[in-house]
């Protein structure tokens, strides 16, 4: 594997945030050479509410905080780099947290940002839109979205596809990552406008000919696609299920026992290549495995 990659994980030192990072650990340890680095955010409004507080005393709490900030910083690289066998840097960060995260993965030339899928403020974050989502929105690098502790490698991961760009960029990645992980490509086909056949009479017998041949197209069109990737045919299933597509992804996690969704952000519908798809929107919001949304596709 190639000795230099880079990885960069957010933590507001939130539970999630830990498991973020030891699973950052994980990841750069598989991989000789690899560069991680921690980064907290010292939020610009939390010290604009400490200067109006403590006006004459802010220089002084400002610094102190900043010390104790760096110490609990480098406490958690020295640990983690001692129990993963990896180079564990920091940069300690002030600011807005979706543009310090976004402008420093884009500084380092990060290949994966690692954050905790919700952080410490999870109701805030629950009506707000997380952290995390808004830097998926906002940068063009992969973005690991941690929701469980780490138990191990990811030995099995589910990549939705829908034939796109975006998709075969989320089934490299993953790959890249995950060299000797089983890759599960995952293709949810529906009718075109099966409700209006049945509403117009067509028969039961055939709107199944018609599936069988939306079907018989969508496994073509995997074959396809699975030509253009660089996994090898045996860390490869492919399954064509009939069915919305964030159902199908969600109950698929659960049947085949999966450790990590692969997606890209958004399928071949999107007008703007930077939103969130609703499908990926969906997925990293009631999925219980962690969810890995590839960056921009080159």
């Amino acid at each position: 594997m190639t000795s230099s990659l880079s990885l960069l994980a957010a933590t507001d030192f939130s539970a999630p945030a830990r498991h973020a990072l030891e699973r950052a650990a994980q990841l750069a340890a598989t991989h000789p050479g690899a560069q991680l680095t921690l980064t907290h955010v010292v939020s610009a409004s939390m010290l604009a509410r400490l200067r109006g507080v403590m006006r004459d005393e802010a220089p002084a709490m400002e610094a102190r905080l900043a010390d104790e900030t760096q110490r609990a910083l480098t406490e958690l690289a020295t640990r983690l780099g001692t129990q993963h066998a990896c180079p564990v840097d920091t940069r300690l960060a002030q600011g807005s947290a979706l543009e310090a995260i976004t402008d420093l993965a884009d500084e380092l030339q990060s290949d994966l940002l690692v954050m905790g899928a919700r952080g410490a403020h999870f109701v805030r974050e629950f009506l707000l839109g997380s952290t995390t989502e808004r830097v998926l929105r906002r940068t063009r690098r992969p973005v690991l979205a941690v929701k469980q502790r780490p138990q191990g490698a990811y030995r099995r991961v589910l990549v939705p596809i829908d034939f796109s760009a975006n998709a075969l960029a989320a089934a490299q990645t993953a790959h890249r990552w995950l060299p000797d992980a089983e890759i599960i490509l995952l293709h949810a086909y529906e009718v075109d406008i099966e409700s209006t056949l049945r509403f117009a009479g067509i028969s039961d017998e055939q709107i199944h000919q018609y599936r069988a041949r939306a079907r018989e197209d969508a496994l073509n069109s995997m074959a396809q696609f699975a030509d253009q990737l660089s996994i090898p045919a045996g860390q490869l299933t492919r399954l064509a299920v009939h069915g919305a597509p964030t159902l199908r992804i969600l109950e698929h996690e659960q049947s085949l026992d999966v450790d990590l969704i692969a997606m890209g952000k958004h399928g071949q519908s999107t007008l703007e290549e930077l939103l969130l798809g609703s499908v990926t929107k969906h997925v990293l919001a009631y999925s219980s495995s962690d969810v890995l949304i590839a960056g921009h596709p080159a």
